[in-house]
This record gives structure tokens, C-alpha cells and sequence, in this order.
């Protein structure tokens, strides 16, 4: 017999977050930065 799991709080993938401006996490996070590090031309040309 399976038992249930019953909580109090809200799960968190049944119930997304709300809606914020790319302008916001920009300005909490910064810029998103490139998974890996930009190469030499990338550095030479400015192009990062």
C-alpha cells in the first residue's frame, strides 16, 4: 500500500513563478555571460 505525502506548502512544480522583466534579472544578475571563454579574435575584435 503506497502512502501519500501530504504538505502544507505549495509545491514548487506545480506552481510556477510569476512573470519578471528580463530587465530586472538583468539588473539583480548582471549580463549573461558565454558558458566558455571568448577566444583570442573573439578578445581582438571586441566581439564578446
Amino acid at each position: 500500500m503506497a502512502r501519500l505525502f501530504r504538505s502544507s506548502r505549495p509545491d514548487s512544480w506545480s506552481s510556477p513563478r510569476s512573470y519578471s522583466d528580463a530587465t530586472y534579472r538583468a539588473m539583480s544578475h548582471g549580463k549573461i555571460l558565454p558558458m566558455e571563454e571568448p577566444g583570442f579574435f573573439a578578445k581582438l575584435f571586441n566581439r564578446y
